[in-house]
């Protein structure tokens, strides 16, 4: 199916939201048709940010990180209804990187495991999947991105769209998204110059 496709079947569900048909079987139908691409901005994020969640003891995989996602979204849109894809596309993003920071943060939890043998040795700190300091300021950076480029960068860089499949959700050219995104790679460059190794 093609992303113009899927594009025009999502705001039609979107549209259906705002009538006076009960909210439930709408969003589980628009879910139901956005699987593919919810498999893939999961799959995308996951492996990209996220991978230490694939290795024990999460294992996480990423159809039961798009099974969260959706339990999520269901929930959330029983009160919030986006308006046009757009709004769908941030919802989705923003319920996926909390899902994910949810399960780091509870990997950050867990005691270290200890291997028992002639003596207690530690494991080796650390599963990868915290979020450090350098982490924490990029989100920051990203966060204090102007909203056109924040939202520009969100559905290039994070949730892996095309410059043409971002234009059409954005409801702008393709040009005009790629000179978003180079503004918003240009501002993430100056915030973040100072975590610029020295040599």
């Amino acid at each position: 199916m093609s992303a113009e496709r899927t594009t025009l079947a999502v705001q039609r569900y979107l549209e259906a939201l705002a009538g006076n048909q009960p909210a439930e079987p709408i969003v589980r139908a628009l879910l139901d048709r956005s699987v593919r691409r919810l498999q893939l901005l999961c799959g995308h994020l996951l492996f990209r940010e996220y991978r230490r969640l694939t290795f024990p003891p999460m294992n996480l995989e990423r159809d039961e990180l798009v099974a969260a996602v959706v339990e999520r979204l269901l929930k959330a849109m029983r009160n919030v209804h986006p308006q046009t894809v757009r709004h769908f596309f941030a919802l989705v993003n923003q319920h996926m990187r909390w899902e994910l920071n949810d399960l780091a943060r509870r990997l950050d939890k867990q005691p270290a495991a200890v291997e028992l043998k002639e003596e207690l040795v530690p494991a080796p700190p650390s599963s990868g999947a915290s979020l450090s300091p350098v982490y924490v300021h990029v989100l920051e950076a990203i966060d204090s991105l102007p909203d056109e480029e924040r939202e520009t960068f969100g559905l290039v860089r994070v949730q892996g769209l095309t410059h043409a499949e971002a234009a059409e959700v954005l409801g702008v050219s393709a040009k005009t998204v790629q000179r978003r995104l180079n503004r918003s790679l240009i501002l993430l460059w100056k915030k973040l110059d100072h975590l610029r190794p020295t040599f």
